[in-house]
């Protein structure tokens, strides 16, 4: 019984080292608060960017990632386009708490208020933009660094969000504190990473661009 307990005790401090452990290259930041107010700053000197990416889907069932590649936009406040282009032509937009997803053959349209999921997407996307993703109370938060960028790991503490993912890792530029990239990992073990390049900042952009 003693070896039990003892073991189980063992099990669980290995899998607690696991699930703390710092990703490798990474320190913690040195002050997490100086961190968040800084980045809250610069997050709010963005009133629009435009950028390339980069989507990269690793599926279990698959060796294959399955690769994909377009175009991003935002504007303040909280209007997304993510528009796919390669291979297959694919269609996001998000102004408000209005969401269309359009493919070539199909359109739909959903309000966020009607889905707790769509809600998060939306405010992951737009606060990563602005700064404020880590005072989302959906989601416990750790910051690391090296000499080039900040790494963010959000852990889901609602159980829609568990169902859903696993950790949202996102990446920030050190040179001027934007978004690089964004992985979401999911529970099964699949996981899609988006890289963000080409990034052109506070230009003005057509609301056109945003319409449902």
């Amino acid at each position: 019984m003693y070896r039990g307990i003892g073991f189980l005790i063992a099990l669980m401090s290995v899998t607690m080292t696991l699930a703390t452990a710092q990703p490798a290259g990474y320190k913690p930041v040195d002050n997490l608060t100086e961190f968040k107010t800084k980045f809250a700053e610069e997050g709010k000197k963005v009133s629009s960017i435009s950028s390339h990416f980069v989507q990269e889907k690793n599926l279990s069932v698959l060796e294959e990632k399955i690769i994909s590649e377009g175009k991003f936009w935002y504007k303040r406040e909280k209007k997304v386009r993510l528009e796919y282009q390669k291979p297959f032509r694919y269609l996001m937009m998000m102004s408000g708490d209005q969401m269309v997803i359009r493919d070539e053959q199909k359109e739909t349209r959903i309000s966020t208020h009607s889905s707790k999921l769509f809600q998060q997407i939306n405010r992951i996307m737009v606060d990563c933009v602005n700064g404020s993703i880590l005072e989302n109370k959906d989601f416990t938060s750790r910051v690391y660094q090296n000499e080039k960028s900040y790494l963010l790991i959000m852990t889901p503490t609602s159980k829609t969000m568990k169902d859903f993912f696993e950790t949202i890792q996102v990446s920030v530029d050190k040179k001027d504190w934007s978004v690089t990239g964004i992985t979401l990992n999911e529970p099964g073990g699949d996981n899609t990473a988006i890289r963000f390049s080409d990034k052109v900042f506070n230009e003005k952009l057509n609301d056109s661009l945003f319409v449902p």
